[in-house]
């Protein structure tokens, strides 16, 4: 079974709810035996400590968020381990700003995310009002997707698929040969990528990326791991018996933890059902 789950927000990014702590006793309540904490990063690439209030924490909130983390890591040690991680957006020609942002802090894990496309959030509804032709955007973003890998500063890669929330829905055919691309170019960089189950939350019949995509890192070798993008505590490990279904079917037998920066695999192991 799944036992862990890699990408959790809480308030201080200013749209999630509850206490980091608050996730940690729902993960250990569900019997996790890891819990990531990625809240989002800074908004490292605008001027202003908090530019944007409502999306990340302010700038001044970082070693207030690292020192709780770290103090909740030893607190529950022996009963669950909690790893210290961070979502950050990448913004292509910021990479040097983002890396002395990060550079401070002893992360586990980083979580690289595309958020932005021609500056603009491609996860607003209001973006795709009137467009008509939405393959400059969905081209674009995949080309950020492996830049974001190809960049070296992160160990897992968000929610690769999730540009089709509120995207004009294009051909398969059409995109395809784009994510194929982009994950080629994530394999040779050699990072992992979650398998995000937010997807079920906003799209309804998929995790992000899709199990054509998950399917596909599967054969390139690229590691997975399990993400529920919890914005409540309720969220946490949101998904896992459908991921858990997902993963047999493919023959996923093991998914990628971290630890210092450090990638290891952790084998599945089969759900015990008694009658």
């Amino acid at each position: 079974m799944i036992a862990i789950d890699y990408h959790t927000h809480h308030v201080r990014c200013g749209h999630a709810q509850g206490q980091i702590e608050d996730y940690i006793k729902q993960a250990l309540a569900l019997g996790l035996s890891e819990i990531g904490i990625s809240d989002h990063a800074p908004i490292y690439w605008q001027d202003g400590d908090d530019p944007m209030p409502d999306i990340a924490m302010s700038k001044a909130e970082l070693p207030a968020y690292v020192d709780e983390v770290l103090q909740l890591k030893a607190r529950y040690a022996g009963r669950i381990a909690v790893r210290l991680g961070l979502e950050v957006d990448y913004i292509e020609g910021a990479e040097a700003a983002c890396a002395a942002m990060l550079s401070p802090y002893p992360f586990d894990y980083l979580i690289g995310s595309v958020h932005y496309v021609y500056g603009r959030n491609v996860y607003s509804t209001q973006l795709w009002d009137g467009v008509r032709d939405p393959m400059p955007i969905y081209t674009e973003y995949y080309r950020l997707l492996a830049k974001s890998a190809q960049c070296g500063m992160f160990d897992i890669i968000a929610h690769s698929t999730a540009v089709i929330a509120f995207a004009p829905k294009p051909i398969p055919q059409a995109i395809e040969p784009l994510q194929d691309a982009a994950f080629a170019a994530l394999r040779e960089a050699d990072v992992c990528v979650e398998i995000n189950t937010s997807g079920y939350r906003k799209v309804g019949a998929e995790p992000f990326p899709s199990e054509r995509m998950i399917a596909l890192a599967r054969e390139l070798g690229i590691p997975l791991t399990f993400s529920s993008d919890a914005h409540r505590p309720g969220e946490v490990a949101h998904g896992r018996d459908r991921v858990e279904a997902l993963l047999s079917k493919l023959g996923v037998t093991e998914l990628a933890r971290f630890e210092s920066r450090q990638r290891a695999m952790l084998s599945l192991t089969p759900r015990i059902f008694h009658l």
